[in-house]
């Protein structure tokens, strides 16, 4: 799994992905980040993340 963090303006926007999917990559979530401090990613979020890569690991084993 990666993680993409891009900076604009004020804002930070993270984009997880995971990838040797197959011949597919998945994107698993992006989001803006809203915490002015600390960079930990909530655990709600870490949660649904964990999800849909088991979703798209699914497919994927679907696909072979």
């Amino acid at each position: 799994m990666f993680e993409i963090v891009s900076d604009y303006k004020t804002d930070t926007y993270r984009t997880v992905y995971a990838v040797k999917l197959g011949n597919t990559i998945y994107v698993l979530h992006a989001f803006k980040k809203k915490s002015k401090t600390g960079i930990k990613t909530p655990k709600q979020t870490m949660d649904l993340i964990k999800e849909r890569l088991k979703q798209a690991q699914d497919i994927a084993k679907q696909q072979d």
